[in-house]
């Protein structure tokens, strides 16, 4: 069964897969913030790096910054990620230690 999970325009992938912590067919409910950015590692098992890019405004000099941060994100075993893909992240309950998002959506791959 694939539940909707309240995010507009994101479909579940096609791939069945029966990982409890997948937000389309587990029992893991997305809430909170929404985030992309690029992928920049899957080495974890089931855990993907993802980094995003921002401008950080400093007031001293009137001029913007370029900065990043990096989040740890659960990788459902229905989608296939690789490192340079683009994806979307949603807000979930602390899986692991570092670990409160998990991926919803594959918005770009890497080798467009």
């Amino acid at each position: 069964m694939i539940k909707n999970i309240g995010i507009p325009g994101v479909v579940a992938p096609e791939k069945e897969c029966n990982d409890p912590n997948c937000p389309f067919r587990g029992h893991l409910k997305v809430r909170g913030r929404i985030l992309d950015g690029k992928v920049v590692s899957t080495k974890m098992r089931g855990t993907l790096v993802i980094q995003r890019d921002y401008n950080f405004y400093v007031k001293k000099y009137q001029r913007y910054e370029r900065r990043n941060s990096k989040v740890a994100a659960h990788v459902p075993t229905c989608m296939e990620i690789v490192v340079g893909d683009y994806v979307k992240i949603a807000e979930c309950r602390q899986i692991s230690k570092t670990v409160a998002f998990v991926v919803v959506e594959k918005m770009k791959s890497a080798v467009e």
